[in-house]
C-alpha cells in the first residue's frame, strides 16, 4: 500500500511506515506542506496512493465530486506521535485492504472506524 500524510500528521509515522515496509511519504517530505486539499487529492490520484488526513473537507471533495478513488483515511484523534499513528494506520490496512484499494473513505479513532465505499451517494 502507497501513503500520502496530510499536514498536520507526525512526519515521524511516515518514516515509521517506511520501517514497516511501505510506501509512505509526507507532504512536507515532497514540498507540498501548502498545497491545497485538491492537489493533494490529485498526487494521491496520480501516485496511486491513499491520503490520510485530519481534515473532514477530503471525505466532502469526494463526495461533491462522485470520485471513485483516491482511498481517503480521517484520523479523529489529535496530537498523536508517529509511531502510534503508524500502529493505527497499519490496524486499518489490515481490516480494510481490500476496501482502500478499490476506493473508499474511513474515519477512524483509536477505538472504532467507520467505512464507506466510493462512490459516496446521498
Amino acid at each position: 500500500m502507497r501513503w500520502l500524510l496530510d499536514h498536520g500528521l507526525p512526519r515521524a509515522a511516515a518514516t515509521s511506515l517506511r520501517s514497516n515496509g511501505m510506501d509512505a511519504i509526507h507532504v512536507g517530505e515532497v514540498s507540498m506542506a501548502f498545497s491545497t486539499d485538491q492537489e493533494i487529492m490529485e498526487k494521491a490520484l496520480i501516485d496511486e496512493r491513499v491520503v490520510v488526513t485530519l481534515d473532514a473537507d477530503f471525505h466532502a471533495l469526494l463526495a461533491i465530486s462522485g470520485a471513485t478513488k483516491p482511498s481517503v483515511i480521517r484520523i479523529r484523534e489529535e496530537g498523536m506521535k508517529g509511531p502510534d499513528l503508524c500502529s493505527l494506520i497499519l490496524q486499518l490496512w489490515k481490516k480494510f485492504s481490500a476496501e482502500l484499494m478499490s476506493g473508499c473513505v474511513i474515519t477512524a479513532t483509536l477505538h472504532q472506524a467507520r467505512l464507506r465505499m466510493l462512490p459516496i451517494h446521498s
